[in-house]
C-alpha cells in the first residue's frame, strides 16, 4: 500500500503532465510520468495461488457449516419431539395419579361398607341368639314344647305356634340377607383393592416414564446447545477465512490493477510519443511555433471501483441500523414500527443495505436511499457478466435488499437488524437476474 506522501507525489506528477499536455509544452517537459509498478508474472501467480487456497478453505468450511447446520436442525427437531414426549408423560402421570386417587377412594368406601355390614350382622346375630335363648327358656319350637303346654286353649296353642314360627323365621331370613350383603360388600372391597393396586402400578410406571422423558429432553437440549456452540465456532472460522480470502483477492486484484495501469501507461506513452512526433513534424513544417494540445488522460474505471470497494470495506463490522447511512458515513437509524424497532435500530448508529451503497459510491455517483431506485440508477447487466463494483439485488416481487459485488463470488452487505456489515459469498436464492453497473 502506498503512503500518503507517495500518493500525493504521484498525483502531482500526473497533474504536471496533464497541464503540460493541455498547454502543448514541447520537448522533455511534456514527457509522460514515470511508469507505475509493474508486478511480475510470478508475483501475480503466487498471489492468485494464495487466493485459491483461501477460496478452497472457505469452501470446505462452508460445507462443514452446512452439515453442522443440518445437524443443528435435526437436533432442534429432536428437542421438539422430546419436549412433546415429556408433555405426554406429564399428562399420563397426572391421569394415573387421578386414577389412583379415585381407586383409593373407592377402596376406602368399599371397606367402610364391608365393615358396616359386619357390624350389622353381629348385632342381628346377637339379637337372634337372645331370642333363641329366651325361646328355649320359655319353651318353643326352637328347643322346647313348654310354650305349647302352657297354652290355655287349642286356639291359644295355634296362635302361639304361629307367632314363634313367624318371629324365628323372620330373624333367620334377615340374618341370611345380611350375610349375603356382607359377602357382596367383601367382594366389592376386594375388587376395589385390586383396582387400587393396578392404578398404583400405572402411577409408578407413569412417574418412571416422566423421569425418562425429562432425562431424554435434557439430553436433547444439551446436544442442541453443544452443536450450536460448534456452529458458532465454525461460523467464526469461516468469517475469519473469508476476510483472509478477500484480502488475498484484493492483493491479486491490486497486482492485476498495477499491471493494467502499467499497460495503460505504456499505451499512453505510445500515444504521447506519436503526438510528440506529429507536433515536431508540424513545427518543422511551419518553421516552429506552438501546436495542438494533447488530450488529458481519462479517469480509470478500475481505480474508481477500487475506491468504491475500499470505502465499503472500511465499514466492516459497523452495526446495522435501518434507515442509517449517507455519503459521509453511518448515521442514526429511524423507526419502522416493526422489526427494526424491536432491535432498537432507531437508537443505533450504522447502515442499512442501501445506506451502505450510498456511502460506498459517495463522491462517484449520487444514489437514493431506497434499493428499488438504486436498481434503476445504472445500466443492467446479466449476472453472468457481473463485475467488481456492480450492485446486486434481491426480491421476487419487490426489491428488498442490495449488496456490492467484490468479485470472485463475494459481496459486502449490511444484512439485517441485529447484525453488522460483513463480507459473504453471493446468495443466489431470490436474487434478481440482472446487476446494476454504475461505473464503466
Amino acid at each position: 500500500m502506498k503512503t500518503k506522501r507517495e500518493r500525493v507525489s504521484r498525483w502531482a506528477v500526473v497533474g504536471a503532465w496533464a497541464l503540460a499536455a493541455t498547454f502543448g509544452v514541447a520537448g522533455t517537459a511534456a514527457a509522460v510520468p514515470p511508469p507505475p509498478p509493474n508486478p511480475s508474472d510470478s508475483e501475480i501467480s503466487s498471489s492468485q495461488t494464495q487466493a485459491n487456497a483461501k477460496a478452497n478453505e472457505v469452501g470446505q468450511l462452508t460445507n462443514q457449516l452446512a452439515q453442522a447446520e443440518t445437524r443443528l436442525s435435526d437436533l432442534a427437531d429432536q428437542v421438539e419431539l422430546k419436549e412433546e414426549q415429556a408433555n405426554k408423560a406429564l399428562v399420563d402421570q397426572q391421569t394415573a395419579e387421578d386414577a389412583a386417587s379415585q381407586a383409593q377412594a373407592d377402596a376406602d368406601a368399599a371397606r367402610r361398607e364391608s365393615d358396616a355390614a359386619a357390624q350389622q350382622i353381629e348385632v342381628a346375630r346377637k339379637q337372634l341368639d337372645d331370642f333363641i335363648a329366651g325361646s328355649f327358656q320359655q319353651g318353643s319350637t326352637m328347643g322346647s314344647i313348654s310354650a305349647y303346654l302352657t297354652s290355655r286353649s287349642p286356639q291359644d296353642l295355634l296362635a302361639r305356634a304361629q307367632l314363634l314360627s313367624s318371629v324365628s323365621g323372620s330373624q333367620l331370613n334377615a340374618l341370611q340377607l345380611m350375610e349375603q350383603a356382607q359377602t357382596d360388600k367383601s367382594n366389592k372391597d376386594a375388587a376395589a383393592r385390586a383396582a387400587l393396586e393396578v392404578a398404583q402400578q400405572k402411577q409408578a410406571a407413569a412417574e418412571a416414564a416422566k423421569r425418562t422423558a425429562d432425562a431424554a429432553r435434557a439430553a436433547a437440549v444439551q446436544a442442541q446447545q453443544s452443536q450450536a456452540a460448534q456452529n458458532a465456532t465454525l461460523e467464526a472460522d469461516k468469517n475469519s477465512v473469508e476476510q483472509q480470502l478477500y484480502a488475498a483477492q484484493q492483493r491479486v486484484a491490486g497486482l492485476q490493477g498495477q499491471r493494467q495501469r502499467y499497460q495503460d501507461w505504456l499505451a499512453q506513452k505510445q500515444r504521447e510519443d506519436e503526438q510528440r512526433a506529429q507536433q515536431a513534424a508540424l513545427t518543422a513544417s511551419k518553421g516552429g511555433g506552438g501546436g495542438g494540445a494533447a488530450p488529458p488522460p481519462s479517469g480509470s474505471t478500475s481505480s474508481l471501483i477500487d475506491r468504491v470497494i475500499a470505502r465499503a470495506m472500511s465499514q466492516l463490522g459497523v452495526t446495522y441500523a435501518w434507515g442509517g447511512g449517507n455519503a459521509y458515513g453511518p448515521t442514526r437509524g429511524i423507526h419502522d414500527g416493526g422489526v427494526a424497532d424491536a432491535y432498537g435500530d432507531y437508537r443505533k448508529i450504522g447502515f442499512d443495505c442501501s445506506g451502505l451503497m450510498i456511502y460506498a459510491y459517495g463522491g462517484v455517483v449520487s444514489l437514493p436511499h431506497y434499493s428499488g431506485y438504486q436498481y434503476t440508477a445504472g445500466r443492467h447487466v446479466p449476472l453472468s457478466q457481473m463485475r467488481r463494483g456492480d450492485l446486486l439485488f434481491w426480491g421476487s416481487s419487490d426489491i428488498h435488499h442490495v449488496a456490492l459485488y467484490l468479485g470472485n463470488g463475494m459481496m459486502i452487505e449490511a444484512p439485517e437488524s441485529g447484525m453488522v456489515v460483513r463480507v459473504t459469498p453471493v446468495r443466489y436464492g431470490d436474487i434478481l437476474p440482472y446487476a446494476t453497473r454504475l461505473v464503466g
